[in-house]
């Protein structure tokens, strides 16, 4: 805990390195935020809403939870019969008291509407995009590949600011995440049972898609594949080798949270992709020591710059200029 002269209070659980302490000058600064990452993550959910519950009762003015990456933010929209663990996480930290959110770079922007109070979405894009400008030598020469249709607008953006061509892996391999996410096995399957009496509905004939292709050129270029989410690599190594049989010559990931669960960092080392990008919304030296490929950008400073607008009731239009609808 990080105490001001004026009564700020910065906490941070147990599990969780606090990353914007020392872009804080905690003497200018008056109320309460909790700052909370995930590896964890329902040790960090528990800590979170303990400590809020813990701060309610003893009348802080205001709670305002500092959550880089949301967890079960995929979680998002209900997939076959399960239930939307996002939403019920939203109504948790509203009931524990959190009364403001910052965090960065949901997994869907509609996250916002299942809170009842204020969530500050930052973006991690200038910084990934300054990283390109300054670390990778020749970019003028890379396109920007969306690793699915659903990421072509994230993608979109990136190659807009760079001014780089853009291109979008179509089709999927087998038993991909949006297979699961688009409910297409939902209802389950017929069995053979007996309907109402002269009710006939219509039979829904079942998705099928190609197997994985490339829209656009990318022989002879650096290609940026960009996402907001990398945690099991499977599907961005098969993305990268198919990049590398068109004729791609370096390959790199960008991504905002770098969950790298299970065994991504030696099938990283092991593949085709030359670099990870990533920023520290989620703690992964771990991951660093087992991949050198894995870099990382800091982004506490516009976390600590949101909670020093904040507290002095300054516009946070600031941190969202150039940042339109679609980004």
């Amino acid at each position: 805990m990080n105490v001001a002269k004026s009564g700020y209070r910065v906490f941070s659980a147990n599990s969780t390195p606090a990353l914007c302490y020392d872009h804080l000058s905690l003497e200018q600064l008056a109320e309460v935020h909790l700052s909370v990452s995930v590896r964890d993550v329902n040790t960090a959910i528990m800590e979170l809403l303990i400590m809020a519950y813990a701060l309610k009762t003893s009348c802080a003015k205001n709670i305002i939870g500092v959550i880089p990456y949301f967890p079960y933010s995929k979680q998002c929209k209900m997939r076959k019969r399960g239930s939307i663990v996002c939403k019920l996480l939203a109504s948790m930290l509203a009931k524990a008291g959190l009364t403001h959110i910052i965090t960065m770079d949901l997994h869907q922007k509609e996250i916002q509407g299942f809170f009842t109070f204020p969530v500050d979405n930052l973006r991690a894009s200038p910084f990934l995009v300054q990283y390109i400008q300054e670390e990778i030598p020749d970019y003028r020469n890379a396109i920007i590949v969306a690793k699915s249709p659903s990421a072509a607008k994230r993608a979109q953006s990136f190659a807009e600011r760079l001014r780089l061509g853009l291109a979008v892996m179509h089709g999927e391999a087998q038993c991909s995440e949006s297979d699961m996410a688009d409910g297409r096995h939902s209802p389950p399957c017929v069995r053979n049972t007996i309907g109402h009496p002269g009710l006939e509905l219509p039979l829904m004939m079942a998705k099928e898609k190609p197997p994985i292709t490339v829209v656009g050129d990318v022989g002879g270029r650096i290609a940026i594949i960009v996402d907001d989410i990398i945690d099991d690599v499977e599907d961005f190594v098969a993305t990268a080798e198919i990049l590398k049989e068109r004729g791609a010559y370096k390959i790199y990931i960008m991504a905002t949270h770098g969950l790298l669960s299970a065994d991504a960092p030696r099938l990283i080392e092991e593949s085709a992709i030359d670099e990870v990008v990533v920023t520290n919304t989620v703690p992964h030296e771990v991951q660093k020591l087992q991949c050198p490929k894995i870099k990382t950008v800091d982004v506490s400073m516009i976390l600590a710059e949101a909670i020093r607008r904040i507290h002095n009731g300054e516009s946070m239009a600031y941190l969202f200029r150039n940042i339109t609808v679609d980004d």
